[in-house]
C-alpha cells in the first residue's frame, strides 16, 4: 500500500509564522495538492500536522479526524470539541469539511435507497445504499458510489451515458457518498462498489485516493471493495501495479469484438483481445480473480451460442475469472428488453456446463431507478439552479427520481 497515492500524500508544511489560537488571522499553510482546503480525505497524521501549523497542539488533529469520520460532522462550526478560535482560524484560512447536502432521495420497496448529492458547483451525483440480511440476521450494507458526474463512454444500455458527462469527481466527493449512506441508514457500510455513475478508470487517481481513505480512515477492508471498468487502455496495468486486494470487475457484455462494439462504443479503441490479455496479466500480478460483468439483453447477447463463445473466450485466458450475469434493467427510451428467467437460467447452465463459475446478480432498487445501469439525472450536463429546493429526508419515501 506504500505505493498507493492518496488525498494527502504531500506533507503540509509548517507555517512560516506561528500564531496563537486566538489570533484573528491564520498563518500561511501549504495545502495538499489534491483538494485544497478540504478536510475530508486527510489522514490523522495530516490533520495533526495541520493543527500544529495553525498553532494548536497535535491532538487537536486527532479530534478533527474523529469528528469527520466517526461523528460525521459536516461543518467546521459543528466541531464543538475544538476551541472557538481554532474553528475560526480554519474557516478563515478557507478550510471546509467537504460534505455536500442531500438534494433528494428515493427508497425502493426492497429497502435500496438512491441518494442525490448536490455538489459545490450545483451538479448532482447519485449513490445507492443496498442493505442485505444474511441467514444469521446480520446486515450487510453496500454503497454503490459514483466516480464522475455522468459518463463519457455512452454504453448503449446504460442510462448514465445517455445523460451526458460533465467532470470527474474529486476524492472527497467520492468518499462523502459512503458517509452519506451511513448517515441515512444509521449503519456502517461494509462493502463499497465503484459501480455508480461514471467510468472509474477515467478518474483513476481520485478513485485510488478515495480507496485509500475508505480503507485507512473509515476502516473498510480492501477485499470489501470492487472497482469496475468497461475497459480503458493501459489503466488495468496501472491498477495492477498498486497490488490492491480489492476486486476488479470488467464489464464485458459480449463474447466477441463485433458484438461488443455495438453495445460498448469504446470497445473500438480497446479490442477485446487486448482487454482479455490485460485481465490475464492482472490476475498473474495480483493473484486476484477478475470478475466479468455481463448484462443480458434479450435477443442480443443472451443466446446459448453466446454463452458457449464466452466460455471459450475465458478458457483461452487461463485461470482467475468469474462471470456475474446481470439481467437488463430497463430505462426510459431504450430499445433493449430484459430476458425471460428461463433464458437467464439456460445461459447459466451453458456456462456451467463448460466449468465456468457464474452467478446472477439479484436485482435491487428497480422501482426506484436505482438498479445497475439506471443512474441518471437531468443535471449531469446543466447545473442545478440555486433556487431549487433541498428536500428534507422526511420526504424520501414519497419521491420518485
Amino acid at each position: 500500500m506504500a505505493a498507493l497515492h492518496h488525498v494527502c500524500t504531500a506533507p503540509i508544511a509548517r507555517a512560516a509564522l506561528r500564531v496563537r489560537a486566538a489570533a484573528v488571522s491564520s498563518p500561511p499553510v501549504r495545502l495538499p495538492k489534491s483538494d485544497p482546503r478540504v478536510l475530508l480525505g486527510l489522514s490523522e497524521q495530516d490533520l495533526r500536522q495541520l493543527a500544529v501549523d495553525l498553532g494548536q497542539q497535535s491532538y487537536r488533529g486527532k479530534q478533527i479526524h474523529d469528528l469527520i469520520y466517526k461523528t460525521k460532522s459536516k461543518e467546521i462550526q459543528q466541531f464543538k470539541h475544538l476551541p472557538r478560535a481554532f474553528r475560526d482560524a480554519l474557516v478563515g484560512a478557507g478550510w471546509s469539511v467537504g460534505r455536500s447536502p442531500v438534494y433528494r432521495s428515493v427508497t425502493a420497496a426492497d429497502g435500496t435507497t438512491k441518494i442525490l448529492l448536490k455538489l459545490e458547483d450545483n451538479r448532482l451525483i447519485e449513490t445507492v445504499g443496498i442493505p442485505a440480511e444474511d441467514d444469521k440476521g446480520s446486515v450487510r450494507l453496500t454503497a454503490c458510489v459514483s466516480s464522475q458526474v455522468g459518463c463519457p463512454l455512452r454504453c448503449s444500455f446504460c442510462a448514465t451515458g445517455k445523460g451526458g458527462f460533465s467532470r470527474n469527481l474529486k476524492p472527497h466527493e467520492i468518499v462523502e457518498q459512503v458517509l452519506a449512506i451511513e448517515e441515512l441508514f444509521k449503519h456502517r457500510v461494509s462493502n463499497v462498489v465503484f459501480m455508480g455513475m461514471g467510468e472509474p478508470m477515467l478518474n483513476l487517481k481520485s478513485v485510488l485516493e478515495a480507496h485509500r481513505c475508505l480503507n485507512k480512515e473509515i476502516g473498510i477492508g480492501q477485499r470489501m471493495m470492487t472497482i469496475s471498468t468497461v475497459g480503458v487502455p493501459n489503466t488495468i496495468k496501472m491498477l495492477a501495479s498498486h497490488k490492491l486486494q480489492s476486486t476488479l470487475a470488467v464489464s464485458l457484455h459480449a463474447p466477441n469484438q463485433e458484438l461488443r462494439e455495438t453495445i460498448v462504443p469504446s470497445a473500438k479503441s480497446y479490442p477485446l483481445g487486448a482487454l482479455m490479455h490485460d485481465c490475464k496479466d492482472y490476475f498473474l500480478q495480483t493473484g486476484r480473480r477478475v470478475t466479468f460483468e455481463y448484462t443480458l439483453l434479450a435477443g442480443i447477447n443472451d443466446k446459448a451460442e453466446h454463452a458457449l463463445e464466452l466460455a471459450e473466450l475465458l478458457h483461452s485466458c487461463g485461470r482467475g475469472y468469474h462471470v456475474n450475469l446481470i439481467p437488463y434493467n430497463p430505462i426510459e427510451g431504450s430499445e433493449f428488453r430484459r430476458p425471460y428467467k428461463k433464458v437467464v437460467l439456460a445461459f447459466v447452465e451453458a456456462l456451467e456446463s463448460r466449468k465456468i463459475t457464474v452467478s446472477v446478480r439479484q436485482t435491487r432498487g428497480l422501482d426506484a431507478n436505482a438498479a445497475c445501469g439506471q443512474l441518471r439525472n437531468e443535471f449531469q450536463k446543466i447545473p442545478l439552479l440555486d433556487l431549487a429546493p433541498i428536500v428534507s429526508m422526511d420526504e424520501t419515501k414519497l419521491l420518485a427520481v
